[in-house]
C-alpha cells in the first residue's frame, strides 16, 4: 500500500515536471534547481490532494459527455485540476504557475502521457514489466 503511494506520488511527479519542461505556458520559478525540485514536491503533494478531492466530483458530472466525446471530457477535467493545483500553489506561495487554458490543456495532455508511459513500463505498483 505505502509503496503504491510512493510510486503514484513519484509518477506524478515526473509527468508534472515534464509538463513544466516542455509546456510553454507551464512553469516554476525557484530561485535555483534545488528550489525548483523543493517546489515540484510540493505541487505534486497538492495536485494529489486536488485530484483526491475534486476528481471524482468532475467524473460523476461529466460521466454522460465522456462517453460522447471519446475522453476529451477527461482531458478538460485534468485541465482544470491543473489550473486549480496552480491557483493553490499561488496561494501557498509555491512558484509553479499555468497561464490560461491553453497551457493547462497541454498541460493535461503530457501529464497523461507520462502518467500513462510510467504506468506502462511499472505497473501501478511500481513492479517493472519486462
Amino acid at each position: 500500500m505505502i509503496g503504491g503511494f510512493i510510486f503514484r506520488f513519484f509518477a506524478t511527479f515526473l509527468a508534472l515536471g515534464a509538463a513544466t519542461l516542455v509546456v510553454p505556458g507551464i512553469s516554476i520559478s525557484g530561485k535555483n534547481p534545488t528550489a525548483d525540485v523543493g517546489a515540484l514536491i510540493g505541487v505534486a503533494v497538492i495536485f494529489g490532494i486536488v485530484n483526491a478531492a475534486v476528481k471524482p466530483l468532475f467524473r460523476f458530472s461529466h460521466a454522460p459527455l465522456a462517453l460522447i466525446g471519446l475522453g476529451i471530457a477527461l482531458l478538460i477535467v485534468n485541465a482544470a485540476l491543473l489550473l486549480l493545483t496552480s491557483w493553490v500553489c499561488t496561494q501557498a506561495h509555491i512558484p509553479w504557475r499555468v497561464d490560461g487554458i491553453l497551457a493547462a490543456l497541454l498541460g493535461a495532455l503530457v501529464v497523461a502521457t507520462v502518467s500513462f508511459l510510467v504506468n506502462a513500463l511499472f505497473g501501478r505498483r511500481g513492479e517493472v514489466h519486462r
